[in-house]
């Protein structure tokens, strides 16, 4: 992989871009740069709205949206839950919506190898900054192994520049959940299934639905899981206990069991009864 202009005049000049157009081009450079097939940095606001800009073609971007492809790209769905770089062999592509996806991009010039840096900013937005090329395993390992810093600085240069550029589409507040949305999302975190959660509720399954759609719908995820992750990653909820004035929430258990006072009641009641 051959490099062409210095990294360090590619960084000035993406710190002095004031243009969104500019991002285009220095993104361009930048696959140049390291000699890649493609360079890509992808913002993925919390309504599902995105962001991008990167080489590749015009045809496999239209395809990516009008397929939605965002609600089972391992390389988004695998990076949201880390934060650490990734190269795309060691996300989870077992599904065959991933494998469907995987050959569909290859046939669109993606590439059989990529590399992923996570960014996330301020109120939860979450982008990425990628490069993918067509190569045997040993010629990318050997290649990441030797960008990887400049990779990950490049992700938080662009990442701050795009927040700066286009302020207006920083991710909303996510609309606050219902004590209901708030619990199913708690207990499937929790690793109980959906009809240990609609009975702990006292509701149907049906309904439970109803309550995760919407849900996920507020918070902008992708699927369930994302919306849990998103509802965690956020403070939401937290794992452990669902919300106390949720009636039947936790099984075997009286609601005043469970308020914050409910060690000085059992005290009080303990001192009653002697």
């Amino acid at each position: 992989m051959v490099m062409t202009d210095g990294l360090d005049g590619l960084l000035a000049r993406l710190e002095s871009a004031d243009r969104l157009d500019q991002l285009q081009d220095i993104v361009a450079n930048l696959r140049d740069h390291y000699g890649v097939s493609h360079a890509i940095y992808h913002w993925v606001s919390a309504d599902g709205q995105q962001y991008g800009c990167g080489t590749y073609s015009r045809e496999w971007c239209i395809r990516y949206v009008v397929e939605d492809y965002l609600r089972v790209d391992p390389v988004v769905l695998g990076c949201f839950q880390r934060f650490h770089p990734v190269d795309w062999k060691a996300l989870d592509w077992s599904s065959k919506a991933a494998r469907t996806f995987l050959a569909d991009a290859e046939a669109h010039g993606v590439g059989n190898q990529g590399f992923s840096v996570p960014v996330r900013g301020p109120g939860g937005q979450f982008a990425l900054f990628s490069v993918s090329h067509a190569c045997e395993d040993d010629e990318w390992m050997a290649f990441t192994e030797a960008n990887q810093r400049d990779l990950i600085l490049i992700a938080h240069y662009f990442n701050q520049q795009a927040l700066q550029l286009a302020r207006g589409r920083a991710p909303e507040p996510a609309k606050p959940l219902s004590p209901r949305e708030g619990d199913a999302l708690t207990f499937l975190a929790m690793g109980y299934g959906r009809g240990q959660v609609a009975e702990m509720l006292k509701i149907s399954e049906h309904t439970l639905r109803a309550y995760i759609e919407s849900a996920r719908f507020k918070l902008g995820a992708m699927n369930t899981i994302h919306a849990v992750a998103k509802a965690l990653a956020d403070g939401r909820i937290v794992v452990g206990g669902a919300r106390r004035e949720a009636i039947g929430a936790w099984p075997g258990l009286d609601p005043a069991d469970v308020e914050p006072d409910a060690k000085d009641k059992s005290a009080r009641r303990a001192t009653a009864a002697n």
